[in-house]
């Protein structure tokens, strides 16, 4: 039997076609499969769902529901799943040390099932903070046809009549830890501020990076929005099905999609809607996938010049719903497109290029959320690149919402984040204070974890805008406040933030996109000359793996060369 497509040049034919291929075939009769079937190009459908978080308990449905389209567009679908783990769990404990790392293990678990098997296309589904970049840079990776599905926002919770996140939880510990919180206040918005499925509700990394998906072109157009209990999710996930079979003929591959100009737009949409300071980290490393030099400057550099538009929270006032009732991430790129702050010309998974697709939407103006770019929130992005004495290999901030953008003061300095947030929980950190939480970076954490605990007790302290942090980590894209992420290079390569002592003045100024340590060089050249490199305590495992490979921040703290190294793409072989 023979389908439509022609298994001669699909990886498929390596598991399927010829006599010597029987026993590969029995294999697929075992799990019911025709010689019909098994005649079809065969795509993997990859879940990162799971009962470890309500971003991932919608994604196996979901995933489901994409084989019937997959079927209709005469392919053959192959479900597996990865694994995920989900930063608001892991955050404030030792356990966030496995969040960034879960990345490249996601990237990697998707690669070698594709590559076990011989998929000839990819439908992925995710829908928490590192699953999404994770599951895109695998596509970018193995650069078969591939779409890219979110499994969609939670709702917001109500409490004393207004929308409430998870982050409100947080930030809610620290208005008990400062006495101006009952304990039951506490208890009870924590049993209403998730109300049921789905990812984090605000503009924080997941929804950050759903965003970007459309912008730089693997999802379909205004699908990443619409939050997971509706029901037009099951019609999204069947069109991703279907479409995949579409870029199949048409052998659309992710890196003809995913080109210097898409990486631009999807940075673009970054700073747009004061998304997370992540979408720093994974910008890069998604570029390296595709041997596109994309770094945290360029990535800086675009922040730069890109208006704020988006009113969202924790900078602003709404949540991921909201966006999609104001016609989602394609309204926010029309006015982008409109105002010259696009490429129009790059390719989607639709098919058609961004213009054309943008061309399809009528600009409402009726709705709140999103800001025509002629009058913006604020004329430059919600997200800021620094560099200078402290960082001379970067850092980034988010300064959405923020009311101010210069801060220099004392150091108080933190060689982990459990001491941080001890003194913070005291109160003994005062106010004026620069925060420095180092040794946390990939490298020696490992892991660069985020401290959206530490920020979000400050700010129900009172304390947001009255000190600034900086760490060699993370933060998460629920942080608000003087928070600058990134730092390199990190305390464990000696980076001049492992030469900072208390007391020592620090000048940052975020209009002028600038950290320095106000330190004599004399004196830091003798601390740079008594500092020793300290052990951390994975000396085994995952995490010890991960500290031997993992590369910079302003790279993508990515673990292994990236395209630039290739002798082969896996979809050619």
């Amino acid at each position: 039997m023979t389908s439509e497509f022609d298994k001669s040049r699909l990886p498929s034919r390596h598991v399927s076609v010829g006599p010597e291929r029987a026993p590969h075939r029995s294999y697929y009769y075992a799990m019911g499969l025709t010689e019909e079937e098994i005649a079809r190009p065969f795509v993997g459908i990859a879940s990162a769902g799971n009962d470890s978080a309500p971003c991932n308990t919608t994604l196996n449905a979901q995933a489901d529901i994409a084989r019937g389209g997959v079927i209709a567009g005469g392919g053959m679908p192959r479900r597996f799943n990865t694994i995920t783990v989900t930063g608001g769990i892991a955050m404030g404990h030792q356990g966030m040390k496995s969040s960034l790392v879960s990345r490249e293990v996601i990237a990697d678990s998707v690669e070698l099932s594709v590559r076990g098997h011989c998929y000839d296309a990819l439908v992925t589904f995710a829908g928490c903070d590192k699953s999404l970049p994770g599951m895109m840079m695998a596509m970018l990776r193995l650069n078969v046809p591939s779409i890219f599905v979110y499994g969609g926002s939670i709702l917001p919770g109500t409490f004393h009549d207004k929308d409430v996140t998870v982050v409100d939880v947080f930030e809610a510990v620290g208005q008990y830890a400062a006495g101006g919180c009952p304990l039951s206040e506490l208890i009870a918005l924590e049993k209403v501020a998730c109300p049921g499925h789905g990812a984090c509700g605000g503009q924080f990394t997941a929804n950050t990076m759903a965003c970007v998906a459309e912008a730089i072109g693997l999802s379909l157009p205004n699908s990443n929005m619409m939050p997971a209990p509706y029901r037009g999710r099951d019609e999204i996930a069947h069109a991703a099905g279907k479409q995949v079979m579409e870029l199949l003929r048409l052998n659309l591959r992710p890196r003809d999609i995913c080109t210097r100009e898409a990486f631009e737009n999807a940075a673009r949409v970054v700073a747009a809607t004061g998304g997370s300071t992540n979408g720093a980290l994974h910008l890069p490393a998604m570029a390296s996938e595709c041997g596109i030099d994309f770094d945290l400057f360029d990535v800086a550099e675009i922040f730069k010049s890109t208006p704020y538009i988006a009113d969202l929270k924790p900078g602003g006032r709404y949540v991921a719903k909201d966006m999609h009732e104001a016609g989602g991430v394609y309204m926010l790129m029309k006015t982008l497109l409109a105002g010259g702050f696009l490429h129009g010309d790059c390719m989607t998974v639709t098919g058609k290029t961004l213009a054309e697709n943008i061309d399809e939407v009528t600009w409402n103006p009726d709705q709140k959320v999103i800001y025509d770019v002629k009058t913006p929130l604020s004329p430059t992005g919600g997200v800021v690149g620094l560099r200078g004495s402290l960082a001379p290999d970067g850092a980034i901030v988010k300064v959405a919402g923020m009311h101010r953008l210069q801060f220099t003061g004392p150091a108080r300095v933190f060689d982990c984040e459990e001491d941080c947030f001890a003194a913070v929980e005291a109160r003994q950190v005062p106010e004026g204070a620069v925060i420095v939480i180092r040794y946390e970076g990939p490298k020696g954490g490992p892991g660069m974890r985020e401290m959206l605990s530490t920020t979000a007790a400050l700010y129900g302290q009172g304390m947001g805008e009255k000190v600034a942090l900086i760490t060699d980590g993370r933060f998460s894209g629920g942080t608000r406040g003087f928070c600058i992420g990134h730092v390199g290079p990190e305390a464990a390569d000696g980076g001049p933030i492992a030469l900072v002592e208390n007391d020592d003045m620090i000048a940052i100024d975020a209009e002028a996109g600038t950290i320095d340590l106000l330190v004599n060089e004399t004196v830091l050249a003798e601390r740079r000359a008594r500092w020793q490199p300290r052990r951390n305590d994975y000396q085994a495992g995952a995490l010890w793996r991960y500290a031997k490979n993992v590369g910079p921040a302003y790279l993508g703290a990515v673990t292994h060369p990236g395209a630039k190294a290739e002798t082969h793409v896996y979809a050619d072989i």
